[in-house]
């Protein structure tokens, strides 16, 4: 062929700037459609060998090589796909936009499966310039008698293409890396960028420096190396869930995402109608709370990496999860980094949404035991997805577990059903076991658990499953004195209980120097626990909402008037301090202040102040106990 010289057919001459800066939010990317170019090419010449119209070698070894030259400052794409004759160079590079896998699906859709052909746009070659000041595509057709092709291009709005010199089927295109391409002169970035966006992709890709000095032994004989491709060509989760094994998962888990713990499950997601997903979702154990916050979910579109965490396909509260999802059949941009707006995408999201609840509840009814296991792990994610997803609250509500203070696992059915005539459908519940241990110590003495809920997410997931459920009704162990710790079999005289607690009020009102809170006497069975500070759980609720905005509004705890000094009247302590009373006494001021501030520790931490003032008050205590002034 005579060499020719034409313009790019484009609508402005601002194109390339537009490219650069623009098309692609990555600049690595071309690395991903270039590769994705080749891929395409070794699909197309597959399937046309198999439909009989093009003969290929015996048993070819299809691949996709890239070589960076630091010398030469290139970075060569290489495949052994369909090629280009000169007409089908004009038509797919010249012609910008132009898609040559569009034109190839619409020409073979009849004709099978194509769906492994990855592009759509015809803009993917063009991500070159991003990093390139020119570039050269060397190519070769299948067809017989082909003429090799050679086109370069120095990112203006003209090109030259000539007869090539290319022997051997299919594509090389040389990029002359410039400024903005200097990073990828650096073999690590072109590695890991290949294997960031390419790991999962049809065929092997080989990665190889053309100028790097090779390795010798002691002798000065060169040290052959194995080239290994960096990719898996047939990633887990596009087989068949049967015929993998629990170890296959595994060890697809640690090598996806380097990790060194084995996941808890997983879910092997398997669709081809309505629409075509693949994927393995994991459940991975979490080490601390905000752990939480470090899930990973990679988007794959035939194998070809998209982003991580996208929110319109994985539903929100799913991005706490680790995991893999291919579907060919999503509604991409141009630059294949934002998804279009379309109801389809929603579809894909409630299915994922769906497996996730029917593993679960698959779990909970098939191996309950394994479930409760998993249960510390597996909660927050669950109780996340029951705030954030109303289809998924309503398939897993039943199956919601509570960790009690016994270390058993009930649901809320079963904590009802055993005290709920003790409790009348109230659910007790702990926040620190450690803090609150009085408080438990005095319901299993009434032969009742608390369940536990310490987590970060548990304040904002009750209040929900009140709202959700009016049969539920949670109480923390010390919002209020239940009728059960009360010894009813005492008999009280109103007015003198009323006297009584008038003046323990004025007391300790007087020795605290504070007039916002208030004083309760009671007769409590247990005679352990001379005094509890109690706040409603109105009270509290608000006051874990004021903080959480910043509204504390400087109040120590929760809201004017809340907190309520409970005087456990049977104690010998607070007997004397009411005996004490009018007396004007050191020890009952002592005493007092002891009681409170040890009320206040099984509900909260001592402030500073108040903690130096209680460890130097209980030295005084001990020395007057052995007689010491």
């Amino acid at each position: 062929m005579s060499k020719e010289k034409g313009n790019l057919s484009i609508h402005s001459e601002n194109i390339f700037p537009i490219i650069k800066k623009w098309l692609y939010s990555d600049h690595d990317i071309f690395i991903r459609e270039l590769i994705s170019n080749g891929c395409d090419a070794i699909t197309k010449v597959k399937r046309l060998s198999s439909l009989g119209e093009a003969e290929l070698e015996e048993n070819p070894e299809f691949k996709v090589k890239v070589l960076l030259n630091k010398t030469e400052k290139t970075l060569k794409f290489i495949d052994n796909g369909i090629g280009m004759i000169d007409e089908e160079v004009k038509k797919y590079i010249n012609q910008i936009a132009f898609s040559g896998a569009e034109d190839f699906i619409k020409n073979y859709k009849d004709k099978g499966d194509v769906e492994q052909i990855i592009g759509h746009f015809g803009l993917g070659f063009y991500s070159a310039f991003m990093v390139a000041d020119s570039v050269d595509i060397n190519t070769l057709s299948y067809k017989p008698g082909a003429t090799p092709v050679k086109w370069h291009c120095d990112g203006g709005t003209e090109f030259e293409m000539e007869e090539g010199s290319r022997l051997e089927r299919g594509t090389e295109i040389t990029l002359h890396l410039g400024a903005d391409g200097e990073d990828f002169l650096n073999d690590s970035t072109v590695r890991s960028t290949i294997e960031k966006y390419c790991s999962f992709m049809p065929y092997p890709i080989y990665f190889e420096v053309e100028d790097q000095e090779p390795q010798k032994d002691a002798d000065g004989n060169i040290i052959a190396e194995e080239v290994k491709a960096l990719n898996e060509v047939s990633p887990l989760y596009t087989k068949q869930p049967n015929s993998c094994t629990d170890e296959e998962y595994k060890e697809f888990y640690k090598k996806t995402f380097n990790e060194f713990q084995e996941p808890l499950f997983w879910i092997h997601l398997n669709m081809d109608y309505p629409f075509n997903l693949k994927g393995i979702l994991y459940f991975p154990k979490l080490k601390t709370e905000f752990d939480t916050m470090e899930g990973r979910i990679k988007l794959y579109n035939n194998q070809v990496f998209v982003a991580d965490n996208i929110k319109e396909v994985i539903p929100e509260f799913l991005l706490l999860l680790k995991g893999v999802i291919d579907c060919p059949d999503l509604p991409l941009n141009v630059s294949r980094s934002f998804l279009q707006n379309d109801g389809f995408t929603k579809k894909i999201s409630d299915y994922i949404t769906k497996k996730v609840a029917d593993k679960l509840n698959s779990l909970f009814k098939s191996d309950r035991e394994a479930f409760e296991k998993f249960w510390d792990d597996i909660n927050p994610f669950i109780k996340y997805g029951i705030l954030r997803d109303e289809k998924f609250y309503q398939k897993v509500e039943s199956i919601v577990l509570y960790k009690t203070t016994d270390g058993k696992y009930v649901t809320i059915g079963e904590y009802q059903e055993k005290y709920g005539e003790k409790l009348d459908k109230q659910v007790y519940y702990v926040t620190d076991s450690l803090q609150q241990a009085q408080y438990i110590k005095m319901l299993q003495e009434l032969g009742v658990e608390a369940v536990i809920l310490d987590h970060s997410i548990d304040p904002p997931f009750l209040s929900h499953i009140e709202m959700k459920n009016n049969e539920v009704k949670f109480k923390r162990v010390d919002s209020d004195i239940s009728d059960l710790m009360k010894d009813k079999e005492e008999i009280q005289d109103e007015e003198v209980i009323k006297k009584e607690t008038e003046t323990l009020s004025n007391v300790f009102k007087k020795i605290l120097n504070r007039e916002d809170f208030k004083v309760q006497l009671e007769n409590l069975k247990s005679e352990d626990m001379a005094g509890m500070l109690v706040l409603s759980e109105e009270g509290r609720r608000m006051q874990e909402m004021m903080k959480q905005y910043g509204m504390g509004g400087g109040l120590n705890f929760g809201m004017p008037n809340e907190e309520i000094l409970v005087l456990n009247k049977k104690h010998p302590l607070v007997k004397y301090v009411i005996n004490h009373a009018e007396e004007e006494s050191e020890v009952k001021g002592l005493i007092a202040q002891q009681i409170y501030d040890l009320a206040v520790l099984t509900n909260k931490p001592l402030s500073a102040e108040a903690m130096t003032g209680f460890v130097k008050r209980s030295n005084e205590i001990m020395k007057r106990v052995i007689g010491e002034n």
